[in-house]
């Protein structure tokens, strides 16, 4: 007897939750992150990255973010990449501006 007690009063209890959230459309969870938050500043990199403003890059943890292994990995691999860039680029300017009896293998 006492355990048909426990099952209606359960039953009810389930019965008047549901109502209520048909009612209200609130499920007393909080909503999903679909929006990013607005106190947190905005990560930005410069018209013109270099290596380091990629390697100074840090990025809030989020629910349901990325996994940050993965982000800082392609981090490490874009601003190897930018370094190389630039010494080519800084290689190459130098090679411009040489003087005009010098040779490339002078050059290094």
């Amino acid at each position: 007897m006492n355990v048909f007690v426990v099952l209606v009063l359960v039953a009810a209890v389930v019965v008047v939750g549901l109502l209520a959230l048909a009612v209200t459309g609130r499920t007393g969870f909080a909503a999903p992150l679909s929006e990013p938050v607005r106190a947190l500043p905005p990560v930005l990199l410069p018209p013109a990255p270099e290596a380091g403003d990629v390697a100074a890059l840090r990025f809030s943890p989020g629910l349901r973010g990325y996994r940050m292994d993965q982000v800082d990995e392609a981090l490490e691999t874009l601003s190897g990449a930018l370094a190389e860039r630039d010494a080519e680029i800084a290689r190459l300017r130098h090679l411009a501006g040489r003087m005009p009896g010098e040779s490339a293998d002078d050059v290094v």
